[in-house]
């Protein structure tokens, strides 16, 4: 109820401040290729997971699902242009999107897990799209942070990514590592077994 002058406004500041924080996420001319190219992959590597089971790791969904949802509702559900390329590539996953935003009476048990020693090839693909391009960006800002550099350069999908230094995703890095820590000496060499050879593994070891 907020007069024309004052939405205009508002929108106006809203954009403003947005795509002003898009070199903060390394999101530029320069690295646009990258991830557009990725974003496409991981759609089709969705695609065909969701052909053998509902979530990402199996008949339940988990933490992984949430981490996924919370990007795929901007991707898929606001942004016109990535959402275009979702109902182009995977139907499944823009369906997907839409069950997730209301789980309520969805009733889980705990076998519903995939078993970590018999994983379907499809997981291993999202993987390694993961390994592919996020997994040098977060060391490569890392190793800035620690340097205090303000930006960093680095190569990542055989092409040359550049951006600003970013706090967070060191603090990304550091929680991730935490957490592997703390599992069991049993847990961890199920994880290390599962993420041999998709690219993750290189972050599990960072001081």
């Amino acid at each position: 109820n907020m007069s024309s002058e004052e939405h205009h406004q508002q929108k106006q500041w809203v954009s403003e401040r947005q795509v002003g924080r898009l070199h903060v996420v390394g999101s530029n001319e320069t690295t646009a290729p990258i991830i557009d190219a990725s974003y496409r992959r991981f759609l089709q590597a969705m695609e065909a997971h969701l052909k053998t089971q509902p979530y990402i790791l199996g008949n339940r969904p988990g933490a992984s699902d949430f981490a996924v949802f919370g990007q795929l509702t901007q991707l898929v559900g606001f942004d016109p242009t990535p959402s275009a390329i979702a109902y182009e590539l995977s139907p499944r996953t823009v369906a997907w999107t839409s069950m997730m935003e209301d789980l309520s009476g969805l009733s889980t048990e705990q076998d519903d897990w995939n078993c970590p020693t018999d994983l379907p090839d499809t997981l291993y693909d999202i993987l390694r799209e993961v390994g592919r391009g996020y997994a040098p960006l977060l060391l490569a800002n890392s190793r800035a942070i620690k340097a205090g550099e303000n930006s960093w350069a680095a190569e990542i999908d055989g092409t040359l990514w550049r951006q600003k230094t970013f706090t967070y995703q060191g603090k990304c890095l550091r929680w991730i590592n935490e957490q592997y820590q703390a599992l069991s000496a049993s847990d961890r060499a199920l994880v290390d077994a599962v993420l041999e050879g998709t690219g993750i593994e290189v972050m599990l070891f960072v001081s």
